[in-house]
This record gives structure tokens, C-alpha cells and sequence, in this order.
């Protein structure tokens, strides 16, 4: 996980994270469709919202992206 002094998530993006750590197995890649899928049924977010949501774990290091597949970062 990202360790530059402000990692902590909003109360939502947590939920997100946690929502995609359920939803897809340990060190399974996922695509943005599945991401959006998950988010919206676990959270109710439209593609709009998911895509900050996700933009903001990208940036902090939940997830990391290869080729257009994400993969959550190992806890």
C-alpha cells in the first residue's frame, strides 16, 4: 500500500476497495467493465464516479494497472 504520509482513504473509497478485494479472487487481473460492475452494484456509483474512485486507488497505490488490467496491490 501507498506509504507517502496521506494513504488514507475517504470512507467510500475504502468501501470500493473492499468491495473489489471480495469480489475478485487474489491475484486475478480485472478489466474496467468488471471494476465498474463491482462498484456499482456493491456501491451504487455510476461509471463517472467509479472512474474517481478508481483513478484515486490508482494514485495511491490500492491498485496498479498492466496493459489495460488492474490488479489489487497486496495487502
Amino acid at each position: 500500500m501507498a506509504s507517502d504520509g496521506d494513504s488514507s482513504l475517504t470512507p467510500l473509497a475504502q468501501d470500493a476497495v473492499d468491495a473489489l478485494a471480495t469480489a475478485v479472487p487474489a491475484n486475478e487481473s480485472f478489466g474496467y467493465d468488471r471494476a465498474y460492475s463491482i462498484l456499482a452494484e456493491a456501491e451504487g456509483l455510476d461509471q463517472p464516479a467509479a472512474d474517481d474512485i478508481l483513478e484515486r486507488l490508482l494514485s495511491r497505490g490500492y491498485l496498479y494497472e498492466v496493459d489495460g488490467s488492474l490488479r489489487l496491490t497486496d495487502s
